[in-house]
C-alpha cells in the first residue's frame, strides 16, 4: 500500500512539474511573440533618451549613466533608486529599452552609426568613472 500510495505522490509531482513547465514555455511564446513591438518601442525610446543624456541638465546624469550601465555595467554601474529621479516619460522610455535589451538583439550601442565612440564620448563629458580597466581601450 505504501508503495502505491508513493507512486500516486510521484505523479502528481509530475504532473504539477509538466504543469509548470507548459506555463513557462508558454509564457517565453508570448513574449517572443511580442518582441517585435517591444524592439519597436525600444529603439524609439532609446533614440529619444541618447539627446537627453547628452545634454547638461537635471534628469541627464540619470539617464546617461542608465545608458552607459546597459553598454558596459561592470564599468558604469547604475543604482535603481535613481530611476527614483526622473518623470515618468523619462521613466517609460528606460524601461521600454531595458525590455528591448533583456533580450539583447545587439548592444544599445550598436543603433547609432558609431555607437562605441559616442558611449564612451558620453563618459568622458559626464566624467564618469570607469569602475573597471579594460584591455581592448
Amino acid at each position: 500500500m505504501e508503495l502505491i500510495g508513493d507512486a500516486m505522490q510521484s505523479q502528481e509531482s509530475d504532473a504539477q512539474i509538466c504543469a509548470e513547465v507548459q506555463a513557462c514555455l508558454a509564457e517565453e511564446a508570448r513574449r517572443y511573440a511580442q518582441m517585435p513591438s517591444i524592439r519597436i518601442e525600444g529603439e524609439a525610446a532609446l533614440r529619444r533618451l541618447l539627446p537627453i543624456a547628452e545634454k547638461d541638465c537635471g534628469q541627464s546624469g540619470v539617464v546617461a549613466r542608465f545608458l552607459l550601465s546597459l553598454y558596459n555595467s561592470d564599468r558604469f554601474p547604475f543604482a535603481l533608486r535613481d530611476f527614483r529621479r526622473l518623470d515618468w516619460d523619462l521613466f517609460d522610455d528606460c524601461m521600454a529599452v531595458l525590455t528591448m535589451d533583456s533580450l539583447p538583439q545587439k548592444g544599445v550601442h550598436l543603433y547609432f552609426e558609431n555607437g562605441s565612440a559616442i558611449w564612451e564620448e558620453l563618459a568622458k563629458n559626464w566624467g564618469f568613472t570607469d569602475h573597471v580597466e579594460t584591455p581592448w581601450r
